[in-house]
């Protein structure tokens, strides 16, 4: 038969499984300070020796990392999914520009679908939350809160989504996209577009999310996306043709 002896589970155990899930559903995020011992003792219910316990094994598997006089963090396990060199290069290509935004889209696009079928209404109040905070920034005229709050505001979209391997695979190229967002509005802002643009792209999609429509949340995600890699394409066009005449002008002075 199948069947072992059932053996009572240790406190330590206990509190391993608890920080694991916690770092895997992106609760516990890297660089996190844990509370003191004495207080997160107390918060688990269980003794200092079964916690230090608890914690060794943690940072044995790398997940934990103790500073001397300043705490435990939770480790940095996500790092980066490219290398600087490689995001540099990313920048002064084209090409990956357009193949960045077209990830984002497909993933985003799916993130969105799966926060509107699977998010729960915390999750929803969340992301209602930051979209507030994005509206005033816009009303207030800081035009860099609001790109820092425009990449929270997909984060949590993504986070909303549950689905723990999209929400690290984004969180460790959480740099790329915020660099993205202020990147994207720069070129945007030389084009003249309205903030309120983007401003209404975002609502459309906090607007479906709440409705719990997830075609619409996902159609309006695509679209935002559409419209942002337009506007690099555009700019990317523009400058090229100033370089154009820019040769021109020069061939003209010179004749």
């Amino acid at each position: 038969m199948p069947f072992r002896p059932v053996s009572p589970e240790k406190l330590s155990t206990a509190v391993v499984r608890q920080v694991e899930e916690l770092i895997l559903r992106g609760i516990l995020k890297p660089g996190k300070r844990l509370p003191p011992e004495r207080d997160l003792a107390e918060r688990l219910g269980v003794s200092r020796p079964s916690l230090r316990d608890a914690i060794a094994q943690l940072q044995e598997a790398g997940l934990l990392s103790a500073k001397p006089g300043a705490g435990v963090f939770v480790a940095d396990v996500l790092g980066s999914a490219f290398s600087p060199a490689l995001m540099s290069l990313f920048a002064r290509h084209d090409e990956a520009s357009m193949d960045y935004l077209s990830f984002r889209r497909d993933m985003e696009g799916l993130a969105a679908e799966r926060a509107a079928r699977l998010g729960s209404d915390t999750d929803l109040a969340v992301v209602s939350a930051v979209f507030t905070k994005m509206v005033a920034a816009h009303e207030s005229r800081n035009a860099e809160e609001e790109a820092a709050l425009d990449a929270q505001f997909h984060m949590s979209i993504i986070e909303a989504s549950h689905n723990v391997v999209m929400l690290h695979m984004m969180r460790s190229m959480y740099e790329l996209l915020r660099g993205g967002v202020f990147y994207n509005r720069q070129v945007m802002f030389k084009q003249q577009t309205k903030r309120a643009v983007l401003l209404d792209q975002h609502r459309a999609i906090h607007d479906a999310l709440i409705a719990r429509d997830a075609q619409r949340a996902r159609a309006a995600v695509e679209a935002h996306m559409s419209y942002v890699e337009r506007a690099l394409m555009d700019q990317q066009r523009a400058e090229r043709h100033e370089d154009v005449a820019r040769q021109r002008l020069d061939q003209a002075k010179g004749s």
